[in-house]
């Protein structure tokens, strides 16, 4: 089913021209869907009910969906690696599924059994080492880290704020660069810390966003390179409210200047640099809306009212996937 949504206005650099975006939808199900994959010319979810699937990009009838457990699971989760998936559920125990990527058979790899297991984000750096971040029961950052096909919990000295903790809106609050890895907190504290991967030593910077309630802070992030990236966030129980909810950094972290605050619109769970822009052009959803910046997150456009998506990732520079509430949405950029 497609639908049409035209005379949309979309600005790229310092041009401004009227394009046509469509929306299709590639599945409809009772699910809800907080983290997406692709590969293989597909998107891979992972969500509610055990559920785990693909979806084809180009021929939606073309899909498989598979439960990783009889137990009635919820995963926010979703990694790879070149062979494999993992998708973790945000319920003690946490059950690390590693899901054979041809023959999408799954086993369980590793456990948490820690009373406060519960995961908000998983992802891969590149194919021997991938960091999942997790609430924990002491105050101190926990990472549990995959590393040459072993799992361990990352040794380290961080205490987190009372009150600080991450949101498992959209699998998307770890990013990385060759060197680097961001965890972006929110809650009462809402802070960026950075992994040196070579020293093993992880900095811990303080941010102008928007915190103090549990509901409030960094939701999502994303980096271009080592240099910028971007933050977006809020809080979920006020969706209109755009005060402080988008930062960007141009010193790898360290810094964060805020954007936009009282002309966005609103509340945002996901955020996605478009590949090859050098992180001029973002994607960015929430509960109620789609918006787009071509001036490195500057200044933002809502391109759609399209309600109850959290999580996205553009395909190339001309397509983005959307999933959420019951369903997947593709968008093409005409």
């Amino acid at each position: 089913m497609k639908k049409l949504i035209t005379g949309v206005i979309l600005f790229f650099g310092t041009f401004a021209w009227a394009q046509n975006i469509s929306f299709e939808t590639l599945l409809n199900d009772k699910i809800s869907i907080r983290a997406l994959e692709i590969y293989d010319h597909k998107v891979w979810y992972s969500g509610t009910d055990s559920k785990f699937g693909y979806v084809d990009l180009k021929d939606s009838k073309n899909r498989k969906q598979i439960k990783l457990s009889d137990e009635k699971l919820q995963f926010r989760t979703l990694a790879q690696d070149e062979n494999s998936f993992y998708a973790i559920n945000i319920e003690s125990p946490a059950y690390f599924f590693k899901i054979d990527k041809e023959a999408m058979i799954s086993q369980i790899v590793f456990t948490d059994l820690s009373k406060a297991a519960f995961y908000d984000a998983f992802h891969f750096v590149n194919e021997e080492l991938a960091f999942a971040f997790s609430d924990t029961d002491d105050n101190r950052l926990k990472l549990t880290m995959y590393k040459h096909g072993e799992w361990s919990f990352f040794k380290n000295n961080i205490k987190l704020n009372p009150g600080e903790a991450a949101f498992a809106a959209s699998n998307t609050n770890i990013a990385s660069a060759k060197n680097y890895v961001w965890i972006a907190t929110g809650g009462k504290s809402s802070r960026v810390l950075k992994l040196n991967l070579n020293s093993q030593q992880i900095e811990v910077f303080n941010t102008p966003f928007v915190q103090g309630e549990s509901s409030q802070g960094m939701y999502s992030i994303d980096f271009a390179n080592e240099i910028f990236g971007i933050a977006v966030g809020g809080d979920y129980t006020k969706q209109e409210a755009n005060i402080n909810n988008i930062a960007t950094t141009n010193d790898g972290g360290q810094t964060w200047q805020i954007h936009a605050s009282g002309k966005n619109a609103g509340y945002m769970t996901c955020v996605q640099i478009k590949p090859g822009s050098k992180g001029r052009e973002i994607i960015a959803i929430g509960d109620q809306h789609i918006s787009y910046s071509s001036d490195f997150g500057k200044t933002w456009k809502k391109i759609s009212d399209e309600k109850g998506l959290f999580v996205c990732k553009w395909i190339n520079k001309k397509t983005v996937v959307f999933a959420g509430k019951d369903r997947i949405l593709k968008m093409n950029i005409n």
